[in-house]
Order: C-alpha cells, then sequence, then structure tokens
C-alpha cells in the first residue's frame, strides 16, 4: 500500500441515478417515490433556454416542499460558459433550507471549472451559515474533461463522483455516432481470411477506454465512478448490457433517463444473494486463518488473501448499504 492515503468520498448508494427535467414538475413527486437511489433535477440539457428561469424556480419549490426521503438530492446547473450558472448556484442554495445533497458540475474540462463553482458555492453556504457542505458530482463529457481527468478528479474536496456523459463526449471527439450511448456497427474486427470460408465480425465497445481511464481517476482520489445514459429507453437489454460493462470495469452505479431503466441499474448494480453469501463466507474463512496464525488459506479450492478480503468487504458494506436504504 502507499504511503499516500486516499480519503473516500462520502459513502453513497448510488446504483440508480435518475434524470428528471426541472421544466417537468409534475414529474418529481413520481421520482421521489420511485425506486432511484439519486435523482437529479436537471436545469441544463433538458431544458429549453426560455424555460431555464422557470425550471429554476420549480426545483428550487421542489427540494424545499417534496418528501424525498432517503435518496441523494442533486441539482444539474448550466455550463460555466453560460450566464445561467451562477445563478442557478446561489438561487438554489440561498433559497432552500439545506435538503441538497449534491450539485452536478457538466462539461468539466479543467481543475480551474471545479474551483470556479467551488469558490462560489462556499460564498454562499457561508454568508447562509450553512453547515452542511453540498458535495459534486462532475460530468466527464469533453476531450478536454477526459484528458484531464486526474486532475479534475483531485481538484476540490466536495468532488464525490465522476459521471461518462457519452453524448456529449461523441460529440466533442468527433466519433461517428448519434445515438446516446450503446455500440456502433462500424466499432469492430474483422477476422483473418481463411480460404473462401466466410470472415467473421466482431463487434467491439467504442467506450471502454473512456470508461476505464474515468474509473481509474475516479478511485484513485477515492470517488464513485458512474456511467451516465443509455438513450434507447425501450431496449432494455441493450441497457442491462451497457450497465454490465461499466459495473465490470467498476462503475457502481448508471443513469436513468426513464423510469424504466432504474430498476434494470439497481440490479446490475446490487451483489446477488450468491455473491453476498460466498463474500460472508471469504471474511469468515480468513478471520479463522489468522486466528491459527496463517496468512492465507483455500476456500472451494481457491486462494484466499488480504486481497480478497478487500474485496469481500466491499461486496458485504454494498449489501449492507442496500439493506439500510430499504
Amino acid at each position: 500500500m502507499s504511503f499516500t492515503i486516499v480519503e473516500p468520498a462520502p459513502a453513497r448508494l448510488n446504483r440508480s441515478e435518475l434524470a428528471v427535467p426541472g421544466s417537468r414538475a409534475e414529474l418529481f413527486e413520481k421520482a421521489a417515490a420511485g425506486a432511484a437511489d439519486t435523482v437529479f433535477l436537471d436545469l441544463e440539457d433538458a431544458v429549453a433556454p426560455d424555460d431555464k428561469p422557470r425550471a429554476r424556480r420549480n426545483a428550487i419549490e421542489a427540494i424545499n416542499d417534496i418528501d424525498w426521503g432517503g435518496k441523494t438530492l442533486s441539482v444539474r446547473i448550466n455550463g460555466l460558459d453560460t450566464h445561467y450558472m451562477y445563478r442557478d448556484v446561489v438561487d438554489v442554495i440561498e433559497q432552500t433550507h439545506g435538503r441538497l445533497d449534491l450539485i452536478m458540475i457538466p462539461k468539466v474540462g479543467t481543475p480551474a471549472d471545479v474551483y470556479a463553482v467551488d469558490m462560489l458555492v462556499t460564498q454562499v453556504e457561508d454568508a447562509m451559515g450553512r453547515d452542511k457542505r453540498i458535495g459534486f458530482e462532475l460530468i466527464v463529457e469533453t476531450a478536454l474533461g477526459m484528458a484531464n481527468v486526474e486532475a479534475v478528479a483531485n481538484a476540490s474536496r466536495r468532488n464525490e463522483s465522476l459521471h461518462f456523459g457519452v453524448a456529449d463526449y461523441a460529440a466533442s471527439t468527433k466519433a461517428r455516432m448519434t445515438a446516446i450511448g450503446g455500440p456502433n456497427p462500424l466499432y469492430g474486427v474483422l477476422t483473418d481470411s481463411d480460404g473462401d470460408g466466410p470472415r467473421d465480425f466482431h463487434w467491439g465497445d467504442m467506450w471502454h477506454f473512456a470508461i476505464s481511464r474515468m474509473v481509474v481517476a475516479a478511485r484513485a482520489a477515492g470517488l464513485r465512478p458512474i456511467d451516465g445514459p443509455f438513450g434507447d429507453f425501450r431496449d432494455a437489454d441493450g441497457y442491462r448490457a451497457q450497465a454490465n460493462r461499466a459495473a465490470a470495469l467498476g462503475c457502481e452505479g448508471k443513469w436513468a433517463i426513464h423510469p424504466g431503466q432504474i430498476a434494470l441499474a439497481n440490479e446490475v448494480n446490487s451483489p446477488s444473494e450468491k455473491e453476498v453469501t460466498q463474500a460472508k463466507r471469504i471474511l469468515e474463512a480468513m478471520e479463522e486463518a489468522q486466528k491459527s496464525g496463517q496468512g492465507a488459506v483455500s476456500l472451494d479450492g481457491r486462494l484466499i488473501d488480504i486481497a480478497s478480503i478487500k474485496q469481500a468487504e466491499v461486496m458485504v458494506r454494498k449489501a449492507e448499504q442496500i439493506v439500510a436504504a430499504g
């Protein structure tokens, strides 16, 4: 273990994160009553320019008046390159009563972007005498942001999570893609020619590198890596496949842009009963080994060591979080 100790972000359940347009106030109560771990009220991309002041007012009323239960509640502000951003931050903090947990910052490109919002949030919180400090969710969705992802992840003590914004990232990198998330039939390899036989074409995952890089940056900074949206909300199998891929790479949650995606995200990002049982067996086996002075032990024909313990502890803690959330 390195002498450098990474302080983890607050432990929040973040399997599913539901996006709710701030201009659609009729959806707020349903979101609060739903099964998403986190809800963000969107003042940015999902809101037309003429509707942004109204969406901000809607979000403020919703934060104050709706019972959000044990959910993590976030607001996605507008970008730093717009004149809406500062008013989003000032009004939302000044006119709400402490229920807001997180601010989501879109299109983060450099550490200075995070610093600017941190300065503004800190000034408003101090002026209001707030003890509760709002955390930050950062969306990595540009080539600039990905190039600076490690520095961005460490730009503020408020940072809690990094999110992969696949649609804007595709636009920023000029990728030949118009869908939001999912595979691309152009991204694949053709097997070598073998006589006159047909050659097989194998699809690849064009987002693998970006998500993997974001995960490493997030984990190195003690943050939660979260996969972003999947646009075709009718394609449950496609959503599940993308969520499983992200989870396999280390993400612990995924966006839901439609209520129908929430259960899928929760399912994929929850350890199964079999996995939790096995994790508990590992911890029990290591406890017995330590009592007898052994540094490692085998279980079901497989070696168990300190790394196995860490993996098992993570899984058991996640299961406990899920139970506690009801």
